[in-house]
């Protein structure tokens, strides 16, 4: 079985790096922004994509390129799981796997305990799986399966 982890920089980066023993018994690898400390964790296993922001001027261009950044890598790795913290980065990628027959695990952050993520709402009907680390999650997400939380 191949599983990508897929997550953005800073603490989404963190959280799917608590996966990492999982990773390591498995077939697998990371697709991440440019710019973190991924590579001493993950090592060659780590495929990068350009940061994105929804609040910057060429958002749509730049979403689109990424989703087309998506399909090349998982039809090139063709991964069976792909395991997601978020954030906006990873969602092309959601939708490409699931597109591309993979199984998708969502797994909001566990910093969102108040309120859910945009990342989070879009992948509610997208994913296989959609886990959240805190109870007051489900009160959002009542079909989500709580795991407690990763870290």
């Amino acid at each position: 079985m191949k599983i990508a982890f897929l997550a953005s920089s800073g603490g989404h980066l963190e959280e799917i790096s608590c996966l990492y023993p999982i990773a390591k018994k498995y077939d697998s690898f990371l697709v991440t922004e440019e710019g973190g400390q991924e590579k001493t964790l993950w090592g060659n296993k780590c495929i990068k994509v350009p940061q994105i922001n929804r609040k910057q001027k060429d958002f749509i261009p730049a979403f689109i390129k990424l989703f087309l950044k998506a399909r090349k890598i998982l039809k090139k790795e063709r991964p069976d799981v792909v395991i997601s913290t978020g954030a906006l980065m990873t969602y092309p990628f959601c939708v490409v796997a699931k597109r591309l027959g993979a199984k998708v695990i969502y797994i909001e952050s566990f910093a969102r305990v108040d309120s859910a993520s945009l990342t989070g709402k879009l992948m509610k009907k997208k994913a296989d799986l959609f886990c959240v680390q805190w109870e007051e999650c489900k009160e959002f997400f009542p079909e989500a399966e709580y795991i407690g939380g990763i870290f």
